[in-house]
């Protein structure tokens, strides 16, 4: 199956030499394996502060890999069926942002999703890439945007013939996918190049019954965030390319924007988790499944909430769903997901993954118990017990189509004033305004203010969602063109 020997964990096995040779510190980091800094040591841990070390010869360089670093990205190349791949410390941001930025330049054109991770929409602020959105159908019902749809972006390529690039999601923090096979096969027809955003879907490179890969699929770059189902440490991910893509003009890429004192702890956590992956991950996955399962089963009979599944495909803007999310709808029982996910926390010491307006997200993976999701059912059954209420006067939109009147670039950085949020109707939006997570725009620069997205900003707002992406932090006011 695999090309290279995936029992191997090259930087993980230079480090751990490195740890029994004892080296005399004077270099970076100041703390000096922990010693300068006690508490950090006592919190952390002596082991952990101990292998916190900069680059060195034996340990190679992230911007710069030509020993065990470029050979535990060839080993997750390997795993994930890619011809490269890179070690990304910036989060899966970074990776993201990387693929935009190897891809587009100043005014090229862009095919993508409005329902896109802002660090997209920030990758286009630096690069001045147009965006042309592809406007995924909604689920009326839920709220939620749908995959992208074929005959849509049939109709963008043949109005942007130059565009030089489609980017899609796969799958979004809902679960939904889109048809992949397809959307490459015709960008790839129309000279178009085809990027992924893969943060919520590392696993499906592990077990067969889940929804097709990017890589697979023919795609060009994908971004795939390991310390989100991949069990790596928080801010760690991997930037996949396949065949054709130039790997050494995106490793320069990469270094314009990523530190250059990349974390050891970071990239060997993605080194130990790719061979975790490779070695156990279909027998993992196969036992996340079955719990999300469970718990979607059990949640539907609780009656009022509806946890979604496979039943939402329809071969079209749900081509497949991938069945370890835990997607909630909750507003059937009065109550907003924000106000759930509230709820689950303060009194029950639950914490999920986010709430927005009218849904939540149990993210299941690989340390998850069965006892753990006993305890989520259980609280759910209470909250609804307890907190019931009438549904009629929730707001029931989830996503807002846009309207667009400049680039993300010139909104963000023309000259612009700040005004009273409800003053701001009519006018264009030069900053974000979004909800984290999921971490979507509601408002991105260079769209036009409508009383329907001030009305949801209210409504977000006065539930208790984080807002962020404002200059004024209270999102009171926002900044719009002059």
């Amino acid at each position: 199956m695999y090309k290279y020997n995936q029992q191997k964990a090259p930087l993980y096995d230079a480090l751990e030499r490195f740890r029994k040779k004892r080296v005399v510190p004077f270099d970076v980091p100041g703390h000096k394996r922990g010693r300068g800094n006690p508490e950090l040591a006592q919190l952390l841990g002596e082991r952990c502060v101990g292998l916190d070390v900069n680059s060195m010869k034996p340990l190679d360089n992230l911007c710069h890999p030509v020993s065990v670093i470029l050979e535990a990205e060839q080993l997750a190349a390997d795993a994930f069926g890619a011809e490269n791949s890179f070690f990304m410390v910036g989060g899966t941001t970074s990776s993201v942002q990387s693929m935009v930025l190897s891809v587009c330049k100043a005014n090229d054109k862009i095919i993508l999703p409005r329902n896109v991770h802002k660090s997209v929409i920030n990758a286009l602020v630096l690069c001045g890439a147009i965006p042309v959105y592809v406007n995924p159908e909604v689920n009326t019902h839920l709220g939620i945007a749908l995959g992208m749809e074929i005959t849509q972006l049939e109709k963008a390529i043949k109005e942007n013939p130059d565009a030089v690039a489609v980017f899609v999601n796969n799958p979004t923090y809902y679960g939904i996918c889109s048809d992949l096979r397809s959307i490459v096969k015709l960008a790839h027809e129309n000279n178009m190049m085809v990027l992924v955003d893969e943060a919520h879907g590392t696993h499906f490179y592990f077990e067969d019954s889940l929804p097709l890969t990017a890589m697979e699929a023919g795609a060009d770059m994908s971004a795939v965030s390991m310390h989100k189902s991949g069990g790596s440490l928080t801010q760690s991910s991997i930037l996949l390319t396949n065949k054709g893509v130039n790997a050494d003009y995106v490793r320069q890429i990469i270094n314009l924007t990523q530190t250059t004192s990349a974390s050891y702890l970071l990239m060997s956590s993605l080194d130990i988790s790719r061979r975790n992956l490779a070695l156990r991950g279909d027998e993992s996955f196969k036992k996340v499944i079955k719990m999300a399962e469970y718990a979607r089963d059990e949640i539907n009979d609780i009656g009022g909430y509806y946890a979604y599944g496979k039943e939402l495909i329809n071969s079209t803007s749900v081509y497949d769903f991938d069945t370890t999310k835990l997607s909630i709808y909750t507003r059937d029982i009065g109550l907003a997901g924000i106000e759930v996910y509230d709820f689950l926390r303060d009194e029950y010491d639950i914490q999920i993954e986010f709430g927005d307006i009218g849904n939540i997200l149990a993210y299941i993976s690989i340390g998850d118990r069965i006892q753990d999701i006993e305890r989520l059912v259980g609280a759910l059954a209470d909250i609804k017990r307890l907190y019931q209420r009438d549904h009629a006067k929730l707001f029931s939109k989830e996503y807002i189509n846009p309207i667009v009147v400049a680039t993300p670039q010139q909104a963000f950085y023309a000259d612009k004033e700040s005004l009273p949020l409800e003053d701001t109707c009519g006018r264009i939006c030069s900053e974000f305004v979004m909800c984290y997570p999921p971490g979507i725009p509601i408002l991105s620069p260079g769209e036009k203010i409508t009383s329907d997205v001030i009305d949801y900003i209210k409504y977000a707002k006065e539930k208790g969602c984080s807002m962020q992406g404002t200059e004024d932090s209270a999102v009171e006011r926002l900044n719009v063109l002059k």
